[in-house]
């Protein structure tokens, strides 16, 4: 588990570089890109944008376009990240150990913040140098994830559930929408930046599908057992809220329990690959024991 610490600490740098230099060119207006750069340059785990590059690297693909392709999915979740803590939306304060952008730049801004985010995400993936399809490909993969098929529509679930709170197969319905529609669009960014088999896609669609669930069940326990200083966020606001979360439905252990098996179906699906997904695997399993 130390090993894959480190890899991940590694990518993750390169990651940050490369999205502190994203709009180095661009003459935005100084106060809207300031409140850009608050969120997208406050920290995170980078996980969707190392997780496109490490798909890209099993598959032997274009690690460049893999890696802006990367960095155009952050910028959609930093989006989503600000647009979440909005009043209207989760009201949350706190983001990643820092206020909440809207506690900074206010509401306005941080909304045209997140659409500012949104928007030049897609310009990256317009100048990718990849063939014409491929890169069609990565825009309408990118548009369904983040749009009314995706993300959105997750949390459109999400806002309705905390009025009427919804059961297990519903919970599951909102997740893979909201989370993990990011969490598939990054490992099949890294595929599309690469030459790839039916098999190796099918493969790597349920390794996705499995740990965006992993990631969502762990975020839930966090938020009933973790504590605030580590994981940069309030805890507890889930349950304050009364959204349904795995804990509030089946209980901790049983939470524990669904996150293992989605891990070990997750580590199935990589036998396609054997020990050529070695990095793969042991980034399941940090997603599953990770405390923050």
């Amino acid at each position: 588990m130390v090993e894959i610490k480190s890899i991940l600490e590694d990518e993750a740098k390169k990651v940050e570089t490369l999205l502190e230099n994203i709009f180095k060119n661009e003459e935005i207006v100084p106060a809207l890109k300031e409140s850009m750069e608050y969120s997208l340059l406050s920290g995170g785990k980078r996980v969707r944008p190392v997780l496109t590059l490490l798909t890209a690297k099993l598959l032997e693909g274009d690690e460049r376009a893999a890696s802006l392709s990367g960095a155009a999915l952050e910028l959609i979740h930093t989006y989503s990240l600000i647009h979440d803590d909005l009043p209207a939306m989760d009201d949350d304060d706190l983001r990643r150990g820092k206020p909440a952008n809207h506690l900074v730049y206010g509401e306005g801004m941080a909304i045209l913040a997140g659409d500012g985010l949104l928007t030049y995400a897609f310009k990256i993936l317009a100048k990718l140098n990849l063939d014409p399809d491929r890169r069609c490909k990565l825009i309408e993969l990118m548009a369904d994830s983040a749009g009314p098929n995706g993300m959105v529509a997750g949390q459109v679930l999400d806002l309705q559930a905390e009025e009427e709170p919804v059961d297990l197969t519903g919970l599951k319905k909102i997740h893979r929408a909201k989370t993990g529609a990011l969490f598939k669009a990054a490992v099949l960014a890294g595929v599309y930046c690469s030459d790839y088999t039916e098999e190796e896609l099918n493969a790597l669609e349920i390794y996705a599908e499995k740990l965006g669930l992993t990631f969502q069940i762990t975020d839930d326990i966090l938020d009933v057992i973790g504590n605030t200083k580590t994981l940069g966020k309030e805890v507890g606001k889930d349950l304050e809220r009364g959204k349904s979360t795995y804990p509030g439905l089946i209980g901790l252990e049983k939470s524990k329990k669904e996150a293992e098996k989605a891990v070990n179906e997750g580590l199935e699906a990589l036998n396609v690959f054997n020990e050529k997904a070695d990095v793969l695997r042991d980034l399941l399993k940090f997603i599953l024991e990770r405390q923050y």
